[in-house]
């Protein structure tokens, strides 16, 4: 049992600390791009411990201790309308669904064996799960029922409409992540991490780009499920205050936004696993399921940097982009992403068949493929654009006759 705790104390240390600090990122971020000094006096208070030393500023980095402090402190106040027992397991629920979704996420490769034992060590909680990605649904999926107990719970009508339109949000957009995900299945014949990372290695081709338009579905599929900018309809803080989290403060508000930018973290996580090739990098990581310790410690290294951009993506569309309304984001999940995402499955279930018949797998077919697929890719998005353009009428209803708001409808 030493091995799993030790994995389970370094994956949430590491996630609770990199959250509390990819908030401090975000918000330099945002001030970077609104042209604006982000937080950066906040350090460590070293002489309010030891006299005659001075205090570390350290480019703001003390913020998210501060931030924290000031939640764990903050007064836990709970409306005495509420129903106290579904108001407390809303943010746990969503919490721990968001935590345990890391156990079959691997962070890391295999460590080879003879230092901490005779048998190699695999950089993931639950090693040998086979349905990983089925476990990863089903454990994302219970997230919802955290924004619809919220909702209710806080027994308010505010509070129960925006937990309703965020859980709409939230199931809607399952179904084009799942689609985005069904071709990688169909590539590699597995639903293990693991297979589809070593799939990708020993060809050489991330499914980024043999599946490009899988691999933009599963993208903007992500975004709205983790529910950021500019699908960020759950709270949108600028019209609805904090919609189904409204009644929440102190430590029951930190989880709910901790667990946001778990799933965040998630779905990069996921990103590059499914699409980007995880660990694998060419001419420097290898290919096999064996390594060395070089390479070992270079596909972490690698695995844990292109994390880390996905994650930069996530912040610079954030304060980027406008925000969706509710009618257009919905219609984009039906409309757009749901046709992309069966037209992407079809495309690469004709492509499999393809290089079976011939039993032809070199690289050649491969770049075929490739070159197939984006074409494919780009004629979807523009008879998609063209077939059912997003045009959305402002006009106050009252100055529409019947059959233009039926057409909207």
């Amino acid at each position: 049992m030493i091995e799993p705790l030790i994995k389970i104390a370094i994956l949430i240390g590491g996630l609770m600390t990199g959250a509390a600090y990819f908030v401090l990122l975000e918000r330099r971020m945002a001030a970077w791009v609104q042209d604006r000094v982000g937080p950066n006096r906040v350090g460590f208070p070293l002489s309010q411990f030891v006299s005659g030393l001075k205090d570390l500023r350290l480019f703001g980095l003390g913020q998210p201790a501060a931030d924290g402090v000031k939640f764990i402190l903050k007064e836990e106040y709970t409306p005495a309308h509420v129903d106290k027992r579904l108001f407390v397991l809303a943010p746990i629920s969503i919490l721990v669904a968001a935590l345990v979704t890391f156990a079959v996420i691997p962070f890391g490769d295999v460590l080879p064996g003879g230092v901490f034992g005779d048998e190699p060590i695999e950089m993931v909680v639950s090693p040998g799960a086979g349905v990983g990605m089925l476990v990863v649904f089903a454990l994302s999926s219970i997230a919802v029922y955290g924004v619809i107990l919220g909702g209710w719970a806080s027994n308010n009508k505010y509070s129960f409409l925006g937990g309703l339109r965020s859980s709409a949000q939230l199931i809607a957009y399952e179904l084009p992540l799942g689609l985005g995900i069904l071709g990688v299945i169909l590539a590699t014949g597995s639903l293990d991490i693991g297979e589809i990372i070593g799939e990708q290695a020993r060809t050489g081709w991330w499914f980024a780009l043999t599946q490009p338009l899988g691999f933009f579905v599963f993208c903007v599929a992500s975004f709205a499920e983790a529910a950021r900018l500019p699908f960020d309809l759950p709270e949108c803080e600028q019209e609805l205050i904090g919609g189904y989290h409204t009644e929440y403060s102190g430590i029951k508000l930190l989880l709910f936004l901790v667990a946001e930018f778990l799933h965040m973290i998630a779905a990069s996580f996921l990103i590059v696993m499914l699409f980007l090739g995880g660990w694998h990098f060419w001419f420097l990581t290898g290919s096999g399921s064996e390594a060395t310790w070089f390479q070992a410690i270079m596909r972490l290294v690698v695995l844990n940097a292109k994390i880390f951009l996905v994650i930069l993506f996530f912040m610079l569309v954030r304060w980027s982009w406008p925000r969706f309304r509710f009618d257009q984001l919905m219609a984009f999940a039906w409309k757009v992403m749901m046709p992309l995402g069966l037209i992407n499955f079809v495309v690469v279930a004709i492509l499999d068949q393809l290089k079976i018949v011939s039993g032809n797998d070199s690289s050649g077919m491969n770049l075929v493929c490739a070159l197939a697929a984006w074409g494919i890719c780009i004629g979807a998005w523009v008879a998609i654009s063209i077939a059912g353009p997003l045009v959305a009428d402002n006009r106050p209803r009252r100055e529409l006759n019947s059959f233009e708001i039926d057409s909207q409808m």
